[in-house]
Parts: C-alpha cells; sequence; structure tokens
C-alpha cells in the first residue's frame, strides 16, 4: 500500500506492506483522513511525541472494510465505517489501509459522507469528554477559548443541542466568526481576540461576573489571559496542556478544579468502550440531524504536498473554522 511515512524529521511517499488484521481487528481501506493540530506537534518535539506509536501518522479517518479477523462479530466486509483510531491502529491513517480493534470503530451515519465523517472522530469524542465532565448546569457560565477549531467546533455544536445557551466564546477572523454563527452562536457572544480585550470583553458580556468554567483550546498566552476570568472555585478544562507557570499559579490562587480533557489515557489503557460509547452517542445526534458534521475542506489526495499544507495551516491557524480533510482512496 501508499502511505506518506516520517523519517528523519521529513514525510516521503513510499510503497509499505499493507497490515493483516489479527482476530479481533478489522482491515479498513481508508477514504478519507482528518488532520489535528497533534499531528504536527508530534513532529516538533513536545510532550505530544509520545502519541507517535508509527512513523505513519494520522488519528482518525473513514472507509470502508476489506478484511475481518476470525473472531469479529460487528462488522462485515464492505462495512462502510469511521473511528478515532489514535495510537491503537496497525499504523496511522496516512495510508491506503489500517487495522484497528473492532471494538473502536463504528458504522458510518447514514446521512454524512465520509469526508465529513473523517472529521468527527478526535475533535468530537474530545468536545463530548469536555461536556460529560463538567457536568454544568445550564445557568453556569461558560467561556470557551479557540471555539472555531475542530474540538470547539463540535463543542458548541454539543452544548446548544443540549441546552446551554450561557457561552461566551473567542474566535480570530471574519471566517471563524460567520462559522459560528452559522452554528447557532449570537454575535454578542463572540469576542475577536484580535481586535477586542478578552478580559475586559468576556466580563462586559458575562454582567462583569466571573465564570463558572473555562474550557482552554488554545492555551500558552491565552491561558495567562483566561485564568484571570475564572471564578474562585471555578472550573478548568485544559485541552492543550499547554498552561503555563503563571495560569498555574493563578489557578492554584483560585482554588480551581483542573480538568485535564485528553483521549490518550483511554486508547493506553485499552478501554474501548470510551471509543465505542462516544462515536455511537455522536452517530445518533448527527442522524437525527440535533447537530451538523463540521464544515470540511479537502486541501489534497495523499501526496507529501497535502500533509505539507494541512500541517501549516494548523500551526498558523489558518483553518477558516473548516475541518482540514485529505481524501485518500
Amino acid at each position: 500500500m501508499k502511505a506518506i511515512v516520517y523519517k528523519n524529521n521529513e514525510f516521503i511517499l513510499e510503497e509499505v506492506v499493507a497490515p493483516i488484521p489479527q482476530e479481533n481487528q478489522i482491515q479498513v481501506k481508508i477514504i478519507a483522513s482528518g488532520f489535528n493540530p497533534v499531528d504536527y506537534q508530534m513532529t516538533e518535539g513536545g510532550s505530544e511525541k509520545k502519541y507517535l506509536h508509527s512513523p505513519i501518522l494520522g488519528r482518525e479517518f473513514s472507509g470502508i472494510v476489506t478484511a475481518i479477523g476470525k473472531k469479529v462479530t460487528s462488522f462485515k466486509i464492505g462495512d462502510a465505517v469511521f473511528s478515532g483510531s489514535g495510537s491503537m491502529g496497525s499504523n496511522g491513517t496516512y495510508a491506503e489501509f489500517i487495522c484497528i480493534p473492532e471494538e473502536i470503530a463504528v458504522h458510518l451515519p447514514k446521512n454524512i459522507s465520509f469526508e465529513e465523517a473523517a472529521g468527527i472522530p478526535s475533535s468530537g469524542l474530545t468536545a463530548l469528554q469536555c461536556l460529560n465532565r463538567m457536568q454544568a448546569f445550564k445557568t453556569d457560565s461558560i467561556l470557551i477559548t479557540g471555539a472555531a477549531g475542530g474540538v470547539g467546533n463540535l463543542l458548541v455544536k454539543l452544548l446548544i443541542a443540549n441546552g446551554y445557551h450561557n457561552f461566551i466564546v473567542t474566535a480570530g477572523n471574519d471566517q471563524s466568526i460567520a462559522s459560528l454563527i452559522e452554528m447557532g452562536v449570537k454575535r454578542n457572544q463572540i469576542i475577536n481576540y484580535k481586535i477586542d480585550s478578552i478580559e475586559e470583553t468576556a466580563l462586559r458580556l458575562n454582567a462583569a461576573k466571573k465564570f463558572d468554567f473555562v474550557i482552554d483550546l488554545v492555551g500558552n498566552a491565552i491561558a495567562d489571559i483566561v485564568v484571570k476570568l475564572l471564578k474562585t472555585n471555578g472550573t478548568y478544562l485544559d485541552v492543550t496542556a499547554f498552561t503555563t507557570k503563571y495560569s498555574r499559579e493563578i489557578l492554584f490562587g483560585k482554588g480551581a478544579t483542573i480538568m485535564n480533557i485528553s483521549n490518550y489515557t483511554y486508547g493506553l489503557e485499552k478501554r474501548y468502550d470510551y471509543y465505542k460509547n462516544g462515536l455511537e452517542q455522536l452517530k445518533g445526534l448527527l442522524e437525527k440531524q440535533l447537530i451538523k458534521p463540521p464544515v470540511i475542506n479537502v486541501i489534497g489526495p495523499l501526496e507529501v504536498a497535502t500533509i505539507k499544507k494541512a500541517h501549516q495551516m494548523l500551526r498558523e491557524n489558518k483553518t477558516e473554522g473548516k475541518k482540514l480533510i485529505m481524501k485518500i482512496n
């Protein structure tokens, strides 16, 4: 099979041996693969490097089952599926084929495309974990940074679908703001952080009160600002692991509850039900049209140029509220 392999700090298109499914695995011909910030972060030597289990990157996909292990019971050859493979597959998703445990695959929602489905697993599971773990009341105030990104997109849709409307979000350009309004966010719920002061504007929009929850999808310098907007004993959801020494000191001083949001531990502990149950829940919401799939940007085929373009767009935050997708087969 063809695959994009990461070697010596560069991507190379190679012919490699296609994986064969083990007894509890399915082999999938990948139709489309989604890009996430962790993809480029794994190549930069930080803490995300630990996620690099294969020289073939990519962590979510959709496709068609092409072979099954002898103990597989939930799928047959020809089934359309999608999955957040994470580090649990035979290889990453910048490839024509992958083998994964049947326990982490879900049948494709009937009303969306392969390309749309490929953009849901990683972001969707992260967003769903945020919603489920924070257990906010409808009256609680919520501040979300980076709301037009992959996780933010689906989190906002989940909040609205579940009756949450008391939230403020940040975005950085007209396209991202337009995408949030299209989702149902009101203009007076959006802070353009490139123009307005986040701290001053957030307080003004929240009746001069600090927030019960801060969901930080950006981190670093933004974390330093938004932690000051959290009320005493409030809850800070860290989705990036990019808090700073300063922001951690502020959170400690506020007696904050810190929720570290990560899908990684579930894969590490082989808690496959987390992936299956989460994707089934998202599938049900999509099929009932309670949430819509992300707006996608299919930026190219299985080529090195596609990978480089996607990583650069993510690195520079130039996705404009769209999920980046690679069309493989």
